[in-house]
């Protein structure tokens, strides 16, 4: 116990008490470990002795851990992808060099009609003109991979033109290929077409206001009369004859009538034969007759193309369209090239002679006339209505603010009373009905 008492205190203790006491044995120091062997790795810096080793395993190399079976999810989608990159630029490649040959054919046409072509908004020279005639791509902008246009002004009787180059998409091989088989199953989907659509926007009297005069002297102007009467003149494809009438509201205002003149597989679509007379030249005949099947439309129209829904859609906005499907090369433009140049000179066909007799036009008129009075008896029902759900809403916030300052008896004496007017009321409806 003495010896206890003096290691607890501070006494010396013989090295062996531990062994003498079993009761301290725990207490005993136990021995430090012996250095571990510095193993030096390639990846160990020069002279840095005492870094810890790093463990070369397979993890690190990926030839000894992987196989080619573990790609096999990669290797069946890389294909895939690559198949729609390669689509992708196939598609895109191809539209572009579709819209360049139409540009190549009618680059010529646009440049002897216009003095601006392309989008710079810059007259060019006979030099700049001859380059360009080398690079029809200059007269194009692409809106998308599948839709190009084209713009033209600087020419009298039209204030511009404008061409949309319109292709399937090919530049997306699941909606390329879906349209195709949608269209073969179901009539209502829309087969995919290439076809370009040219509108000249004639200038109706409005040079004054369209085209700027340096210094802002519009009494300098010297313009001729190129006021014209609004009116509907089609020529029409019979193959595309139904969808031009259900698509466009200004062709369901025409009655169609075949004309000897034109060739049996085109008809006409005008408000008056007299139009017809006036505007079927011999060189416009011949042009459609050279044409033949590669020809879908030609329109001369002052109504909107979808049906107006507000009076002020039916405003008239005077011009010439025409559509015509592309060809598959720049050689193959040969045939509608006449009718193309026959559209572009229509204009001043129109501003001569588009003035026509008082009893056609009152008929015209009225057709017109008839159709604002339709949308007017719409939008005075619309306003009507309009007013009575502001009048029912007034009326029932009164009726909740009436209420929110009675008690519960008032409250349940004012429901009481509007039972009773609203069972009168109905029974009154029911005693007139017998």
């Amino acid at each position: 116990m003495a010896g206890v008492l003096k290691n607890v205190f501070g006494g010396a203790q013989p090295s062996n008490a531990a062994s003498e006491d079993g009761d301290f044995a725990d207490f005993v120091k136990a021995p430090e470990p012996s250095p571990a062997p510095i193993v030096e790795s390639p990846s160990t810096p020069f002279g840095q002795v005492g870094a810890e080793p790093v463990p070369y395993t397979k993890w690190y190399r990926v030839w000894e851990r992987t196989s080619p079976k573990d790609f096999m999810q990669e290797a069946m989608v890389m294909p895939i992808i690559l198949l729609i990159v390669i689509f992708h630029f196939w598609g895109t490649r191809k539209n572009r060099r579709r819209a360049t040959e139409w540009a190549t054919a009618h680059a010529t046409a646009l440049r002897n009609e216009f003095a601006v072509v392309g989008f710079d908004g810059i007259s060019k020279s006979e030099d700049a003109v001859s380059v360009e005639l080398t690079n029809p791509k200059s007269i194009l902008k692409e809106r998308s991979p599948q839709e190009f246009s084209a713009y033209a002004t600087g020419r009298q009787n039209v204030a511009f033109l404008d061409v949309a180059i319109k292709m399937p998409k090919r530049a997306n091989p699941v909606t390329y290929y879906m349209d195709q088989v949608f269209a073969f199953f179901f009539d209502s989907w829309p087969a995919p077409e290439e076809h370009f659509e040219a509108t000249a926007y004639t200038f109706d009297g409005k040079e004054k206001d369209l085209v700027p005069v340096p210094g802002n002297d519009t009494s300098s102007l010297k313009v001729n009369n190129s006021t014209h009467d609004g009116f509907i003149f089609a020529i029409v494809h019979k193959n595309h004859m139904r969808n031009f009438r259900n698509d466009r509201y200004d062709a369901s205002m025409t009655f169609t009538k075949d004309n000897a003149k034109l060739p049996q597989w085109v008809t006409v679509m005008t408000e008056n034969a007299e139009i017809t007379e006036t505007l079927l030249t011999p060189e416009l005949i011949q042009a459609v007759e050279q044409a033949g099947h590669n020809f879908k439309y030609l329109i001369v129209t002052d109504q909107p193309v979808d049906k107006p829904t507000k009076i002020e859609e039916t405003t008239p906005r005077k011009r010439v369209q025409l559509c015509v499907p592309l060809a598959s090369s720049a050689a193959g433009y040969a045939s509608t090239l006449p009718l193309f140049n026959q559209y572009l000179r229509l204009p001043d066909r129109i501003v001569t002679l588009g003035h026509f007799r008082p009893e056609v036009m009152r008929k015209i008129r009225n057709v017109r006339e008839e159709e604002i009075k339709k949308l007017r008896r719409l939008d005075e029902q619309e306003k009507a209505e309009e007013r009575k759900l502001a009048a029912e809403k007034l009326k029932k916030e009164e009726r909740e603010r009436t209420l929110r300052g009675m008690n519960a008896e008032e409250q349940r004496k004012y429901l009481e009373r509007e039972a009773q007017k609203e069972q009168r009321r109905s029974m009154k409806k029911n005693t007139r009905r017998a």
